[in-house]
């Protein structure tokens, strides 16, 4: 057998496979390219673990237990198989798999039973839902009250689009840096902290287009209060409405800034009396919404509004423990050519320092290094900070949860468990077609920037899922397109999708070897679009009728075999040429025909429009008669959804 047949088998280098074979006793040649069958089954055996003892009957296996995902190597050990019986049975399944290779619990299932064994599902050593949001406030709500101090408020701007989110936004980062460090330089990292009385606010800085909903819904569930932005000249709309209904799900304090007080169509009380019908009453209407006018253009305003957000923030009495465990959320995150994968966290609890061994999500790593909104290098970070880390393995997602833990082997030995749950996850999640469906389906390989991009792509693409066309995204990530990407688009036939990233000089070459399709965009509704009009284009074609019109027959001048020529009046809409036509007789259907010439005053023509009289040349199977209806109509193929 050759060696590296062999090696393929093992799912290792030829080189591994010698040195390996030298480690077991095997002699071997440094430059061996073959080995003789007998001694591949013996070296089979003794790299992957199997006994060269028989096996005894006796001790027939009838149930096992395991993990959501299991190599093919330590299953066909539970098996007591041979890994070469397991694996001719997954090839027989469909599944082609190696031996170090993991398969999900369901083909384990199936591969099991043909053995006579039957699987029973391990239970999970970590607990996923330690990682949600509610696993901090939980942690959070039970440290002792003694130790809790005020923090500074979590703040959401949100509104409808050209409402003057990003202006407020700016203009409140500008001021405050003026008022601080004339000059200083800023960065964008999803936040940053301002100071009004001498006290600080954290702002979160977040897209606003509705495409990036997933992103401004994972703000709110870590914000504290909302600020709703309202053009008093455009008054209520339908994000205007979303927002409230998120504050009201997530029972966060709510402040209206009136926008745009400045513009001589401006109408307070317009918007004021729009927020009552929907449930959202002003302090002064006797409500318990505060609502500050300004003008995000001039600033006017700006300071009442930071006012007011410190007012709300003393009635909340906003607390967290910064001796407690650390504790904090990812708002954004993304791969840095000079720093690795980085992402800005937002301190909930505890204090974040240089050096702290963390979980973030499914990556872990000790903090290198801290920088704040201003560029400002940071050692430690505390309840409510925003500061851009770096350190860790992966990039994390927008909304996964960062934990301070012991020893950098517990960090990674939680994040592998996590990260083999991901896997389970995206596998379970993958559409299933069936051999006999006539479901198409269109595979994308999205790779983007930053995660809080890559989850609002994903988000929007997974509402153009269709029952004729399924999207079936492969694989997801926050890298550049490198060539591993291109054979796995080449082994599952699927379509690369880069956004604000880059593609690798060697995958570039490889997809135009392979001929593989690699769209870069930098533009979220450009990618949108282009998706769609691919997913139209799978789509089956149909046949789509159109009613052009009525015709009432007044004459019938000639009948021959199959062709008659009428006379009638146009009831409804108009008479085309060429086209075809239902009979209805007493309102019944009488049969179906053509128009093979259609004549007004005896001249030829293409239409004949309603109240005009006309002459026509039909074929049909039955004969019309006086009094009869025509229903005229086209048809027209096209994809199914245009």
């Amino acid at each position: 057998m050759d060696l590296s047949t062999l090696s393929q088998q093992l799912n290792m280098s030829v080189q591994d496979l010698r040195n390996k074979m030298r480690e077991a006793g095997f002699r071997v040649s440094l430059k061996a390219r073959k080995v003789d069958n007998s001694l591949a089954r013996e070296i089979m055996r003794k790299l992957t673990g199997q006994s060269t003892a028989p096996v005894v009957m006796d001790e027939k296996i009838t149930s096992i237990i395991i993990p959501q995902l299991i190599s093919v190597k330590d299953f066909s050990a539970k098996l007591k198989q041979p890994v070469t019986a397991v694996i001719k049975k997954l090839i027989m399944n469909g599944v082609m798999a190696t031996i170090n290779e993991e398969i999900d619990a369901d083909t384990a299932g199936i591969i099991a039973s043909e053995f006579g064994v039957e699987v029973e599902l391990e239970k999970a050593n970590s607990d996923p839902a330690k990682m949600a949001l509610g696993y901090v406030f939980d942690l959070v709500a039970k440290e002792d009250p003694a130790n809790l101090k005020e923090r500074p408020p979590i703040v959401a701007v949100m509104g409808h689009v050209d409402h003057g989110k990003t202006t407020l936004l700016d203009t409140i980062r500008k001021t405050n840096v003026v008022a601080t460090e004339s000059g200083a330089i800023t960065q964008h990292i999803g936040a940053y902290q301002v100071e009004s009385n001498g006290r600080k606010i954290t702002f979160l800085d977040t897209p606003g287009h509705e495409a990036f909903a997933a992103m401004r819904a994972r703000g709110a569930n870590v914000t504290d209060i909302i600020v709703l932005v309202v053009a008093a000249d455009d008054s209520v709309k339908p994000q205007t409405l979303e927002v409230i209904n998120r504050a009201k799900l997530t029972k966060t304090p709510m402040i209206v800034a009136i926008n745009k007080v400045d513009k001589p169509e401006a109408n307070i009380d317009r918007v004021k009396a729009d927020l009552s019908q929907l449930g959202v009453t002003i302090e002064e209407w006797g409500g318990n919404t505060p609502a500050v006018p300004l003008s995000a253009k001039t600033g006017m305003g700006i300071d009442k509004l930071l006012e007011t957000v410190l007012i709300v923030a003393d009635v909340e009495e906003l607390k967290a423990n910064p001796e407690g465990q650390t504790l904090g959320t990812v708002i954004e995150s993304h791969l840095s050519r000079s720093h690795g994968a980085v992402a800005t966290v937002l301190v909930q609890n505890g204090t974040l320092k240089i050096g702290d061994t963390v979980i973030v999500g499914t990556a872990y790593g000790k903090i290198r290094a801290m920088e704040d909104a201003l560029v400002k290098k940071v050692k430690e970070a505390g309840p409510s900070y925003p500061v851009l880390i770096s350190g860790i393995s992966g990039v994390p997602e927008v909304g996964d949860i960062l934990k301070v833990t012991g020893s950098l082997d517990e960090a990674k030995h939680e994040a592998l468990n996590l990260q083999k749950l991901e896997r389970v996850k995206r596998l379970m999640s993958r559409p299933q077609l069936k051999a006999d469906s006539n479901t198409k389906e269109l595979k994308l390989i999205l790779r983007a920037d930053v995660a809080g991009s890559l989850g609002a792509i994903t988000d929007a693409l997974g509402k153009l899922d269709t029952e004729d066309v399924k999207l079936n995204i492969v694989d997801q990530k926050v890298a550049e397109i490198n060539e591993s990407d291109i054979a796995l688009a080449e082994n599952t036939q699927s379509i690369i999708i880069g956004f604000h990233t880059r593609q690798t000089a060697g995958a570039a070459k490889l997809a135009k070897q392979k001929n593989v399709t690699v769209d870069m965009y930098d533009i979220i509704y450009e990618l949108i679009e282009d998706v769609t009009q691919a997913l139209l284009v799978m789509m089956p074609m149909v046949v789509v009728e159109t009613i052009l019109g009525k015709a009432k027959i007044k004459a019938v001048f000639r009948t021959e075999k199959d062709v008659m020529i009428v006379g009638g009046e146009v009831a409804d809409g108009k008479i085309v040429d060429k086209k075809k036509f239902r009979i209805f007789r007493d309102k019944v259907l009488a049969g179906e025909g053509k128009i093979e010439e259609l004549q007004q005053n005896k001249i030829e023509v293409g239409e004949v429009s309603l109240g005009k009289e006309f002459g026509l040349k039909i074929k049909v199977k039955t004969p019309v008669k006086e009094g009869d209806v025509l229903e005229i109509f086209d048809e027209t193929v096209r994809k199914k959804g245009t």
